[in-house]
């Protein structure tokens, strides 16, 4: 039998929905708590606290204030490298390419503002280990696009470095994008201005891109 709508309400949480609501309190209590310095400055009964649970509380969801910031890591790239991927299956033209993976960039500095905000400062003044899986992150990025750009027309006879040095500076370019438009989030025209001039960067970047052949 299908449960009714009110049944379903009715229903008591179960243990495990809990667990995930607790978990999810303790990642949203530590994006607001380290808003102003960093992870580092972090004390796990300062998170404990915040959500209202007993410190050894902390250690049924994370194992340290580190494991805490590894799972944010992987929350703010997770669903941007899914949408970037997806730009770069149906979007295959240079110019298609770089319009709409601005746009998903930038829709998503907006939706996840918070997230955006904690890489931004994590990666340089983060945890070691914080500070290196967002290193990683960004790599993948750049893994995942050079071979993705050997698909397009022009550089099938690349090698393999120069597909990464132009992966490379596509996905520099996009995570400055991201953080200016963080900082830009009160000023919709100095937003807009920012996001052209990222479109005019990559399309010039290409421009040369387009002539560059690997044997030279």
């Amino acid at each position: 039998m299908v449960a009714t709508d009110e049944e379903a309400v009715a229903r008591p949480e179960s243990r495990a929905e809990r667990k995930e609501q607790t978990r999810r309190a303790i990642l949203d209590a530590a994006l607001r708590l380290c808003e102003g310095s960093s992870l580092v400055a972090l004390s796990l009964r300062q998170v404990a606290k915040e959500v209202g649970i007993v410190p050894t509380g902390f250690y049924r969801h994370f194992e340290s204030i580190e494991d805490l910031g590894l799972a944010l890591v992987d929350e703010s790239f997770v669903s941007l490298r899914e949408m970037l991927l997806d730009v770069r299956v149906h979007d295959p033209a240079y110019d298609d390419l770089i319009d709409s993976s601005i746009d998903v960039l930038v829709e998503h500095v907006h939706a996840q503002q918070a997230h955006f905000a904690f890489i931004a400062r994590e990666r340089e003044a983060g945890p070691p280990a914080v500070r290196e899986a967002i290193a990683r992150s960004i790599e993948l990025f750049e893994r995942e696009l050079a071979s993705d750009l050997q698909r397009l027309p022009g550089t099938d006879a690349w090698t393999t470095e120069d597909l990464r040095i132009l992966s490379n500076l596509f996905v520099t370019a996009l995570v400055a994008t991201a953080v200016a438009v963080l900082h830009a989030s009160d000023d919709p025209e100095e937003e807009k201005r920012l996001v052209e001039s990222a479109r005019t960067q990559l399309r010039m970047v290409l421009v040369g891109a387009l002539s560059w052949r690997s044997d030279r």
